[in-house]
């Protein structure tokens, strides 16, 4: 198979951000002493965005979306001034991002946090590799799986979506590949488990970053 392009998911895939992101919201629910959450639970929550993360964290008897639209604005003032606090890369990334690199592969980050924050992190964890779009959430409505995004990035780069590897550790990253009828790649040190990922669609499963490699050697 022919690869002209990687899109890489960014948290759980690229950076390990779940202590930055369950503290921040551990914060938030015990400003209102409300229950928190362990790091385990918050693996489940993370992959579909912030405002998700919200509803899914806090008590049944505020899941409405008043409630959901103020925690969430709490949670966004906290989460953005820790964003980069404990969220470092995982083992084995950069020399995957080199190795991308020195071949000439085009690179994109396409994260369902919103994009503000996703180009922070970016900017101040991978900012040793140059990336040709970093794309956030904006509207909640083109969120991962929704495809829009994603085949945008395929008609920029004037790629075929089946040329371009999609490297994700959720089930919405997996959704997201297959819809935009790219190459679902599910990787085994994120958020979500083996069977998750087969689950949801993924065409390739690696344990380390360098195996991807492999895949784009052919």
């Amino acid at each position: 198979m022919l690869v002209k392009a990687v899109v890489f998911d960014l948290d759980g895939t690229l950076v390990n951000s779940l202590e930055d992101i369950a503290n921040s919201m551990n914060m938030v629910l015990e400003r209102h002493h409300f229950p928190t959450h362990s790091f385990v639970a918050y693996q489940q929550f993370i992959g579909h965005g912030i405002r998700d993360l919200v509803s899914k964290a806090i008590p049944d008897s505020h899941k409405n979306d008043n409630f959901i639209s103020s925690f969430l604005k709490e949670m966004m003032e906290v989460y953005s001034m820790q964003c980069t606090k404990n969220t470092k890369m995982y083992a084995g990334i950069s020399d995957l991002l080199d190795s991308l690199t020195a071949k000439e592969i085009p690179m994109v980050v396409f994260s369902n946090k919103v994009e503000v924050l996703t180009k922070k992190v970016v900017s101040e964890v991978l900012s040793d590799w140059t990336f040709y779009k970093t794309i956030g959430l904006t509207t909640e409505a083109l969120k991962k799986p929704n495809p829009d995004k994603a085949l945008q990035i395929a008609q920029k780069l004037g790629v075929a979506s089946d040329e371009i590897l999609f490297i994700g550790d959720s089930e919405a990253d997996m959704q997201t590949a297959n819809r935009a009828k790219m190459q679902p790649v599910g990787v085994l040190w994120g958020f979500r488990t083996k069977a998750q990922l087969l689950n949801s669609g993924a065409k390739y499963i690696i344990k380390e970053p360098m195996e991807l490699m492999k895949i784009v050697e052919g």
